[in-house]
């Protein structure tokens, strides 16, 4: 990556990180996730260029990369009640907000129910040295009773509601 690219990229983060701010984010290490997670290399090379707007963007197979201010809302729900150690994550998608996650928590677990993704998603965590997730391709309803429990549970997928088996895999 050249340094004029790289300067433009920092200076869209920047850009995203006051939208952000302007739209009621306050939370610093929400923020600093935000701002240093790489959210270009969690789209298609197409999309890359429009990375940083504060859009939802197509990651394939119907799904889609959730746009920035979602992403750090639940971060920051997430992290209203301390900073969790445990983080079961349903609906990995591209990766993104498991990164934006695994930035501020000691550990994630996240499962999938598409096995390209998980796949793509795997191969980004590889290439950002991202180490401290566990990942599960299998249906998000059933969670991952194995690795619990867990301390907090964010579900990026959309279920008509959430399932009763991932309350049952909370820490109490």
């Amino acid at each position: 990556m050249s340094y004029e690219v790289g300067y433009r990229s920092r200076r869209v983060r920047e850009r995203l990180i006051h939208r952000l701010k302007e739209r009621g984010i306050s939370n610093p290490q929400v923020l600093d996730a935000i701002r240093e997670v790489p959210r270009h290399q969690f789209v298609d090379e197409a999309f890359a260029h429009r990375a940083y707007d504060d859009d939802v963007l197509p990651i394939g197979y119907e799904q889609t990369i959730s746009q920035p201010y979602v992403v750090a809302r639940m971060t920051e729900a997430l992290l209203r009640q301390g900073l969790p150690q445990r983080v079961l994550e349903i609906g990995t998608g591209s990766g993104y907000q498991t990164a934006v996650l695994a930035s501020i928590v000691q550990q994630v677990y996240t499962v999938e129910r598409i096995g390209a993704l998980i796949r793509r998603a795997q191969k980004r965590f590889s290439d950002l040295s991202i180490l401290n997730v566990e990942m599960k391709l299998d249906d998000g309803y059933v969670g991952w009773e194995e690795k619990a429990p867990f301390d907090a549970i964010i579900v990026t997928a959309a279920p008509e509601r959430v399932p009763t088996r991932l309350f049952n895999q909370l820490e109490m």
